[in-house]
């Protein structure tokens, strides 16, 4: 794979939370950057609504508050 060298600018604390990463996945920063760009333009942002149809009813005994006790507690 070839790669085109590339500038870019990170605020203090990106650059603290990759290097962080990079250091625990034992990778190099550059490759962590590809790895997330790919991610990015591959649209892997996630898929929303098929993540809600492939867990629905997943915890079939759980129980919510009706909304109007929520609200009530908020107000």
């Amino acid at each position: 794979m070839s790669s085109t060298r590339t500038q870019i600018y990170l605020t203090k604390e990106q650059r603290k939370k990759l290097d962080a990463r990079a250091q625990r996945e034992a990778k190099p920063l550059a490759e962590l950057i590809r790895e997330a760009v790919d991610a990015y333009l591959d649209g892997a942002t996630g898929d929303v609504e098929g993540a809600l149809a492939s867990t629905f009813g997943a915890c079939p005994g759980i129980e919510v508050v009706p909304r109007r006790e929520w609200d009530r507690h908020l107000g």
